[in-house]
């Protein structure tokens, strides 16, 4: 192998600093030594990584090329290498969840405490991403499960149905629409409407029950997450739709959540990759969440709890 591993590393280090100086300081290496790894690496490749002037360097565009093969190697080189560590220090292992973002902010932080009480020596790891990147990050590795508010179809893919809900409405507190027990999309057509982008599913979902309503509708925000919905509605800007599970049973200060007359249905789901066995850490999890639904933790929606889908 003539582009050797640690070759990578140090001209993944220049570009991403610019310099020699950079990528020393970077590496916690001498510069001259960084300056005759780049002069080894393109005599042994016989290609030339950067034009040199004046003390300045500018990759050349092969260096462009290869640098967009060599980053997403090194990350899993260094995703390896941090597995490793986790095996030796954690004889449990690790987990790595992600979710879809209303998730995070009530429905899945209290299945994380739990399962951390129960299996102090896992390492979870968690981030949230988007529904249109969840295939992305569970093909890729780089989460063995993941919890979506709105199922997935995909043919790599386990769906496992988790739990439903409903997309509810939120007012500041004082609106006149608080003292109602439920809205109507036609009275919110009246207000100043801070909604989910058309181009995310979240808000085709939300347009295509204003069009079955017959409500002509304009957004005055757009939005793609649902804390931003929340925070914006809290300093009175307008009004709200979201999904139940982002505002959850206690609610943000200084906002009132109601039901929507017209209902918009959610579903939660399990995903994780047709070619991967889901592993003892994954299992365990799973059990938790399925627990979690079926007790029903954040609920908004109608006068009822969200509905686990599950036996």
């Amino acid at each position: 192998m003539r582009f050797k591993l640690r070759q990578m590393e140090v001209f993944r280090a220049v570009m991403l600093t610019g310099s020699m100086n950079g990528a020393a300081k970077l590496l916690f290496v001498s510069q001259p030594a960084i300056s005759r790894l780049i002069a080894h690496t393109e005599l042994s490749l016989g290609l030339q990584l950067f034009e040199r002037d004046k003390g300045k360097l500018t990759p050349t565009p092969e260096a462009h090329r290869l640098f967009q093969e060599v980053g997403p190697l090194f990350e899993e080189a260094l995703r390896i290498d941090e597995l490793a560590r986790d095996l030796a220090k954690r004889p449990e292992g690790a987990l790595t969840l992600c979710s879809s973002p209303s998730l995070a902010l009530n429905f899945v932080p209290p299945v994380i405490a739990q399962y951390l009480e129960l299996y102090p020596n896992v390492r979870l790891k968690y981030h949230t991403t988007l529904l249109a990147d969840m295939a992305h990050e569970l093909l890729g590795r780089k989460a063995e499960l993941a919890v979506s508010v709105l199922p997935i179809d995909h043919p790599n893919l386990v769906v496992e149905p988790l739990a439903t809900g409903e997309m509810v409405c939120i007012l500041p507190q004082g609106h006149p629409l608080a003292s109602q027990p439920a809205v109507g999309l036609a009275e919110l057509a009246n207000c100043r409407l801070i909604l989910y982008s058309r181009n995310i599913p979240f808000g085709q979902l939300v347009a295509a029950a204003f069009q079955r309503a017959n409500v002509s509708w304009t957004a005055a925000v757009d939005i793609v997450r649902a804390e931003l919905a929340c925070a914006l509605v809290r300093a009175g800007a307008g009004v709200a739709i979201v999904d139940q599970f982002s505002v959850g049973q206690q609610g943000w200060p200084g906002v009132v959540t109601r039901p929507l007359r017209e209902s918009i249905p959610l579903s939660l789901s399990l995903v994780r990759s047709r070619f991967e066995r889901p592993s003892r850490q994954v299992q365990r999890f799973v059990r938790l969440i399925k627990e979690h639904a079926r007790t029903g933790p954040a609920q908004v929606g109608r006068p009822r709890a969200a509905q686990c889908i599950l036996p």
